[in-house]
């Protein structure tokens, strides 16, 4: 978007819809149950925001062009299928999907031209082409529209801008620029040279000097030499830099010259092709031909929900988002339907229902137009036999030959086929008929232990009223109740996943429905007592840890290592308590093949392969914890879902990255919630095209590893990040800071986190630079120590420092192997012109260093845990047996819930001093001796954050095991020999 031109017709055509949408059209509003509302729709004055009149919501009646998901013609939302055919002409019908929900406004114009024009003044908009005119920034500054400049307007761009440059320089700046008659106002052309000289790159203005001999413009031959030496560019052709010279100078002269000045070589540095992700991974560039085993799998869960689990509305819209969006395995929660017609909801609760067969259509629109690898369907069974065979019939005359598996190769006996010989194909999981039932038999019984629907036991409203209580009453006051807390649970740092907890949400809402309950006059003491035990019973209460038997697990981390004792009483009564099963007819079966879902007590290690084993989140952090190793092995033959816990009924996602280390394919994730998770999950999933499969390190394909060692992969070489933060472009006000636009100009620091291996995990910043959020400098060195650089995510974000904490300003993320070396733009996801600018250089270091070396981030307790061995159980007791107590290793990465005055202490701690400059030096010239213990700490997000170090210089040649070793009283399992072999070993390269 930023290298778009604008030609005269192109820009007339622009300029030609914004007057149409700012003038504001007729149109009418199509809603759910309703015949419609005429309003005047029309594009504010900033053309940010499109509104509508009359409206009860007056100024809350708008949409930010920012939030709008896409733009579709004619009748193809929900809300217009339900409409007679007849009603309307598809060519005035258009729809807006917007938010993170992806609502739906849908429009109809008076005529086909509007619609037209509509549909193309959004599309513009959308693609950020208003930002590339300058006329509407200069048009935006213009306060009182004289069609000049004034320099107090230009103090109020700049402020605008969020820029605080010295007011005499931008006095400079005004004189320089205003060289026509009428002294003391710019002009529109001289405010476009005003502007170009305030938006001068000082960085790549003396990047530009030092290749080209102090000159103002590179030549053919030093643009080459920058690309192979900074760039590390291979093949470079004059014929390319030619290319680069066409595509981005500005200048004829220099075009004429086959030079590139200051202002083309800006255009090619902020470029896709000089973006830190590796351009050759936008297509896919992996090795497709392994079974699915060996991959990991995008995976959605409830993919149906546009909101939270328990109120939101269910929207076949959903599943067409998420597979553009590069996900390829659904899921699909088939309930009994009026008229013998299977519905897709979340049972018990007040979710919204959808046709199954909308829904099969939809996916069968959707599900290869963005790539042809396969889909996997996970169908969640809840029907009556004779629905069933609807479900079947639908499934079969609607994918069609898409169902078709006879002609797929597996290659290998007893081995998974490979997504390459799967194109095209969609796989049904769900639950097969056991062998043991003849092929004549018509239905028979299945296991239903492995749902991945938990909310049944643990959550499920069982809507039974007494006494005067009515449904309608209930329901109403629990709708009002969750949304109202709901809403507090958006209220908190989008880096702070465990800000908000589920479980007082359900505390809450079961403590007001009774207080609710006792002040109804009309409902009698017994109704009370029914009604609550009916409805809330299990809803948000662990039943308490007893001697006879336990059932008590919990979200939260804290919980986890709480109540060891009860989580394995937990373990031991599921496991002996009485089978759930359920009917299953021979026609649905038969459409599994490769997909069969298995509850864990039914894994038999006899060799075969197509198993499914869902876990939720709960169940699947025990056997990681336990059993890492074991469970790597199993992932090497079939595939794992991991699913979240009933209690996330805010739609809130997990960390998906211990299920990841552990060599878990499928891991789902509530796509309608944006945060953290699922910025991690897009960018895991980005690189290989976003094909929704990506490869799994050989690592774990084969062999195994302990992902909690401290050195899980000793043989391997490591991989160094050294990160040069340099600075920053165009970064705007927080979006939720509490002075709004009114507020100062930002205080901007950048923090890098690595997200991977627990060894990897760590984070660090630079120092805050004041009053400047439109070029900021840093200039500082990060650098990072990589085991498993495969795995690795590197997340940079920018956030603003104020009194109270910081305020957060965007981010992006990055699969560590898509990394490339050079000067590079780091755009921040979702924002068009916001980036930090960044050098990175990757070296390999070979040979075994002591952890302490490696990463200064690293702890004692960590170099300690890498020696604890574990010991391989079978796959036999993966599942099935009573889980230990975590090791002391494990507990290392526990982490503690925090109150209110902690996050706050936490949020005030973690933006370094202004003005502070860190003391950083490559670990080549520096080791930690002093108070290593100390000067790495964990934060309260389990992750390792440096601090301010007092790092002591020493020689090259200074071995350091020693000096580490002496100080350190080593398990007693370890061998003489072992202390020798480690000492040997912990030199340098």
């Amino acid at each position: 978007v930023a290298d778009l031109e604008f030609h005269p017709k192109l820009e007339t055509d622009f300029e030609r819809c914004m007057s149409v949408m700012q003038s504001g059209t007729q149109m009418i509003k199509l809603k759910r149950g309703t015949k419609g509302l005429v309003r005047l729709f029309y594009l504010d004055e900033h053309r940010t925001r499109l509104r509508w009149r009359p409206s009860r919501k007056s100024e809350k009646a708008k949409i930010l062009i920012d939030s709008i998901y896409k733009v579709t013609e004619g009748r193809q939302s929900e809300i217009f299928h339900r409409q007679a055919e007849g009603n309307f002409d598809p060519s005035c019908c258009f729809t807006i999907y917007h938010g993170n929900h992806m609502e739906s406004l849908d429009l109809i114009t008076s005529n086909p031209e509007e619609a037209r024009t509509w549909i193309t003044g959004l599309k513009y908009l959308m693609a950020g082409i208003s930002d590339e005119d300058s006329l509407q920034t200069f048009e935006e500054a213009d306060k009182n529209g004289d069609g000049l400049l004034n320099i107090e307007e230009i103090h109020q761009l700049m402020h605008k801008l969020n820029v605080n440059l010295p007011r005499r320089k931008v006095r400079q700046m005004f004189q320089e620029a205003d060289t026509d008659e009428n002294q003391g106002t710019l002009t529109f052309e001289e405010f476009c040279v005003f502007y170009k000289m305030m938006s001068l790159r000082r960085d790549l203005y003396l990047l530009l000097l030092s290749y080209s001999d102090k000159k103002d413009h590179l030549t053919v031959e030093e643009l080459a030499q920058f690309l192979k030496v900074e760039q590390k560019m291979n093949n470079v052709t004059t014929d390319y830099c030619l290319d680069i010279i066409k595509k981005f100078e500005v200048s004829e002269e220099n075009k004429a010259k086959n030079v590139l000045g200051i202002e083309g070589f800006t255009n090619f540095m902020r470029s896709p092709a000089c973006d830190i992700f590796n351009p050759l991974h936008h297509e896919v560039y992996q090795d497709m031909d392994q079974p699915l085993c060996n991959y990991y799998i995008a995976s959605s869960h409830n993919t149906y929900l546009t909101g939270d689990q328990l109120l939101s509305q269910s929207k076949v819209d959903m599943y067409a988002r998420v597979l553009q969006e590069g996900c390829r395995c659904v899921e699909v929660d088939c309930w009994d339907g009026p008229d013998g017609e299977p519905v897709v909801h979340h049972g018990y609760t007040l979710t919204s229902k959808i046709l199954f067969r909308d829904v099969v259509e939809t996916i069968n629109k959707h599900a290869f137009v963005k790539n042809e690898f396969p889909v996997i369907l996970s169908i969640e069974n809840h029907c009556s036999i004779q629905q069933q065979r609807k479900i079947a019939q639908y499934l079969k005359g609607i994918f069609r030959d898409k169902l078709d598996l006879s002609s797929v190769d597996t290659g290998e006996c007893k081995q998974l086929p490979s997504p390459q010989s799967l194109k095209g194909k969609i796989l049904v999981k769900g639950k097969k008929l056991p062998y043991h039932l003849g092929d004549d038999a018509e239905e028979g019984e299945v296991s239903d232990e492995d749902s991945a629907d938990e909310i049944e036991d643990e959550c499920k409203f069982k809507l039974h009223y007494n006494n005067g209580t009515t449904e309608h009453q209930v329901e109403s006051f629990i709708r009002k109740k969750l949304e109202s807390l709901l809403k507090e649970s958006q209220i908190r740092d989008k880096e702070d996943p465990d800000s908000f907890t589920v479980r007082a949400l359900l505390k809450a809402t079961h403590e007001g429905l009774n207080a609710h309950l006792k002040q109804s006059p009309d409902v009698k003491e017994s109704g009370k007592k029914s009604h609550g035990r009916s409805l809330m019973t299990n809803f948000g209460k662990h039943k308490k840890t007893t001697k006879s038997r336990s059932k008590s697990y919990s979200t939260d981390d804290e919980e986890d290592t709480q109540q060891n004792t009860g989580k394995e009483g937990g373990q031991l009564y599921r496991l002996g308590r009485r089978r759930k099963t359920m009917k299953l007819c021979r026609e649905l079966s038969d459409l599994v093949v490769y997909t069969n879902s298995v509850a864990a007590q039914d894994i038999v290690d006899d060799g075969t392969t197509g198993n499914v084993l869902s876990f939720s989140e709960t169940r699947a952090h025990q056997v990681v914890q336990q059993k890492s190793e074991q469970f790597m092995i199993y992932n090497q033959k079939q595939l794992t879902r991991i699913y979240p816990s009933a209690y996330r009924i805010d739609s809130s996602n997990f960390n998906p990255l211990p299920y990841w280390n552990a060599g878990c394919q499928l891991v789902a994730l509530n796509y309608q919630s944006e945060g953290r998770m699922m910025q991690l999950n897009r960018a895991k999933f980005k690189a290989n095209g976003n094909c929704g499969y990506v490869l799994k390190p050989q690592q774990m394909c084969k062999g195994t590893f302990n992902p909690f060692s401290g050195d899980p992969l000793p043989a391997n070489p490591k991989k160094q990040l050294i990160l040069k933060v340099i600075s920053g472009q165009q970064l705007p006000k927080p979006p939720d800071s509490m002075f709004g636009d009114r507020g100062e100009i930002i205080d901007p620091f950048v923090e890098v986190e690595i997200i991977g291996l627990p060894v990897d995990c760590c984070k660090d910043q630079t120092r805050v630079v004041d009053d400047n959020g439109f070029n900021p400098v840093w200039e500082e060195t990060l650098t990072f120590t990589v085991h498993m650089p495969e795995i690795a995510l590197v997340r940079f974000l920018v956030w603003d420092h104020d009194p109270i904490g910081r305020d957060f300003v965007g981010q992006r993320t990055v699969t560590f192997s898509s990394l490339v070396p050079g000067y590079r733009h780091v755009y921040l996801e979702g924002l068009t012109e916001a980036s930090i600018f960044v050098h990175i250089t990757i070296n390999e270091i070979y040979g075994k260093w002591s952890p302490l070396i490696l990463n200064p981030s690293y702890t004692i307790l960590h170099f300690l845990g890498a020696t604890k061995n574990r010991q391989l159980q079978g796959l036999k007791g993966l599942f099935n047996k009573n889980p230990r107590h975590s090791s002391s290793e494990n507990n290392s990465h526990y982490v503690r819930k925090r109150s209110i005055g902690d996050r706050i202490l936490r949020r005030t701690a973690s933006a370094p001093a202004k003005g502070r400059k860190k003391s950083k030096m490559g670990f080549q010239e520096m080791v930690e001796i002093k108070d290593s213990v100390s000067e790495a700490t964990r934060d309260q997000d389990g992750v390792l954050r440096r601090t301010t170090r007092s790092l002591q210089a020493r020689p090259v040649s200074m071995p350091v095991d020693r000096n580490l070793l002496g100080a350190l009283s080593l398990p007693v399992s370890e061998t003489a020999k072992d202390i020798e072999g480690k000492e040997n070993s912990l030199v340098q390269i």
